[in-house]
């Protein structure tokens, strides 16, 4: 949607505060939730040298279109996460995330975690996901927030060790686990291979949300809906190059968990204006916007609205829906769902400031 100034749709005069827009979250990765003070704090604790990339005011500058690109990535996370190491850690980084959801206007968060990363400096797998679960449990209550969990396999590793965790996150789904995903560099291991352990899961009653269609094109995300049986796809915006993909989305009401600061830093697309929220959205593609991991891009959901609305022209109409299809893909109760809709309803209604 290109405008004669510059490009960037102009901005109306009166507009709704976005971050009291009532919404769900159901893309943002656990470590990558942390506060950068929060980081620099907990490496101070435990000792943890941290490179210039993470200490910095800004963001750091990232690209992962690449191999090399998508490794430093990697390992900045992995140097972040290598901060957690204790449970009180665990329960400081999960009700901070609320905290900052809570101040974006969610009213439902699923947080994804592979626990088996946790898992050496936790007393092992199952003590891992339990102090997490825990922590997810304190601060839901706490906060008010609705929080679940959603487990994660890592495909750069063996699919046996994607089944085992999904047993696990379906022996503990009556503790806070609603959902089981498969992230990591998706150029990496074919989605078939982990059939199985999303077959269990889905068998134990959890919701199948892989990454796909981000740093690889359509094929990442055709391959998570016949393979995997995705009922949400992590990421899914590259499915904007195939029409006949993109209305098989639609009919099947397949949500992708859209996270535009994301692509933009990560280098899928070059500028915000690039990332296809259109063209998703005029073909009927629900669309949950997350942020993904805010640690490392700089910003957090209710940016990813106002980013839809500066640079995509998204009216507070289009926003509310956008809302109204975060929260009809999320896991949460239909009680939930049926008051966080009114509360968008509620927003919509009110005035422009």
């Amino acid at each position: 949607m290109l405008h004669s100034s510059g490009g960037h749709p102009p901005n109306p005069p009166y507009v709704r505060d976005v971050s009291l827009l009532p919404k769900a979250h159901l893309h943002l990765h656990f470590t990558g939730s942390m506060r950068p003070d929060t980081l620099l704090e907990l490496a101070d604790k435990h000792g943890v040298h941290l490179p210039e990339a993470l200490t910095g005011a800004e963001p750091p500058k990232l690209r992962a279109t690449d191999e090399r690109g998508w490794f430093r990535f990697q390992r900045l996370y992995d140097m972040a996460r290598s901060c957690l190491r204790d449970p009180e850690d665990i329960q400081r980084l999960v009700r901070e995330a609320a905290e900052e959801d809570i101040r974006d206007g969610s009213g439902w968060l699923e947080i994804q975690v592979d626990p088996t990363s946790y898992a050496p400096r936790l007393g092992g797998l199952i003590p891992a996901l339990e102090v997490i679960l825990d922590a997810v449990d304190t601060a839901s209550r706490e906060t008010g927030l609705g929080m679940r969990v959603l487990v994660a396999a890592n495909r750069m590793k063996h699919p046996l060790d994607a089944r085992t965790l999904a047993r696990l996150a379906v022996r503990y789904a009556d503790r806070g686990i609603v959902g089981f995903g498969l992230s990591n560099d998706e150029r990496r291991g074919m989605a078939r291979d982990f059939d199985r352990a999303f077959a269990i899961a889905r068998e134990g009653g959890l919701l199948a949300a892989p990454h796909g269609g981000e740093l690889t094109g359509p094929a990442s995300v055709r391959d998570c809906l016949d393979d995997l049986r995705a009922s949400r796809i992590g990421h899914g915006v590259r499915a904007a190059e195939d029409p006949r993909l993109l209305r098989k989305l639609a009919e099947k009401g397949i949500t992708c968990e859209v996270c535009p600061a994301s692509n933009v830093a990560l280098g899928v697309y070059e500028k915000p204006e690039d990332v296809p929220l259109r063209t998703l959205y005029e073909a009927g593609v629900p669309m949950a916007l997350g942020a993904d991991d805010p640690l490392l891009f700089g910003s957090r959901l209710a940016a990813q609205y106002e980013l839809a609305r500066e640079h995509h022209g998204f009216t507070d109409a289009e926003l509310a829906d956008l809302a109204r299809q975060s929260v009809r893909g999320s896991a949460a109760p239909q009680e939930t769902k049926e008051k966080l809709l009114s509360g968008v309803d509620d927003w919509l209604a009110g005035p422009a400031a």
